[in-house]
């Protein structure tokens, strides 16, 4: 699944698209007709965590890369029908393939919060250590996956993150020193755009210390490889440097 970063490098690249007539439109989505878009101008085009958001006046058009999305811009097609398909009357492409794209109501569109994406301007970390401090019993492993806190944050930066801070995945919020809830907010924010600073310069797997990997590199023991709490992802821990709190 796309991260944040990601996400935000699509926004960048998508930035020409702004200010154009969708001059055709099609795809095997089923959730929208796509001929509605056709003669719609692009208002603009957001992210919002791992949303890609596109606004005409008309409509907002929302897609999720789930786990196996992708992107082809201003080139050829992978040889299969796009989920959606959009071409502008100044000759830009945007192919999308494997995700969910889904047509948006006002409300919804305006009710996202920009507050709690850590990619964004408006990113308040105040907030999220509220958010935090208010779920005790809220596991570390799962309030970086949770997207109304830390919009934007996948698995590969949650593992980083708790690593960096030197945090066990199965601490709770409630039990962490202020110092460490604040750094995990902090570092959450701050693993994101080096995140996105190496995937532009395609060296982000180098940079990976904890995340899928087999052996501490503080302490030289294995990691601890399990799918922990709620959300059941992969967590990769050092049970030396990685201290529990609960």
């Amino acid at each position: 699944m796309p991260e944040g970063p990601s996400l935000y490098i699509l926004k960048e690249l998508l930035a020409g698209f702004a200010g154009q007539e969708i001059a055709r439109a099609s795809g095997n989505v089923r959730a929208i007709d796509p001929a509605r878009l056709v003669g719609q101008r692009i208002d603009a085009i957001h992210t919002w965590g791992k949303h890609l958001l596109i606004e005409t006046q008309a409509m907002v058009v929302r897609v999720h890369f789930l786990l196996f999305g992708t992107y082809r811009i201003n080139e050829g097609r992978e040889g299969k029908t796009p989920r959606l398909s959009i071409e502008t009357t100044g000759g830009d492409v945007l192919n999308l393939y494997a995700c969910q794209v889904r047509e948006i109501d006002r409300a919804t569109y305006t009710a996202y919060d920009f507050s709690a994406d850590v990619m964004s301007e408006a990113w308040d970390p105040k907030k999220a250590r509220k958010k935090l401090r208010a779920q005790p019993d809220l596991l570390a492993c799962d309030a970086l996956l949770d997207q109304d806190i830390f919009s934007g944050v996948g698995n590969i930066i949650k593992n980083e993150v708790l690593f960096r801070i030197r945090v066990h995945p199965l601490s709770t919020m409630g039990a962490l020193p202020a110092p460490k809830l604040r750094r995990l907010v902090d570092e959450a924010r701050q693993y994101s755009f080096d995140f996105l600073a190496w995937k532009r310069a395609y060296v982000l797997k180098q940079h990976w210390l904890a995340h899928a990997k087999r052996t501490c590199p503080r302490c030289h023991i294995p990691f601890v490889k399990q799918n922990l709490g709620k959300t059941n992802r992969r967590s990769f821990y050092c049970e030396r440097c990685q201290k529990r709190y609960a």
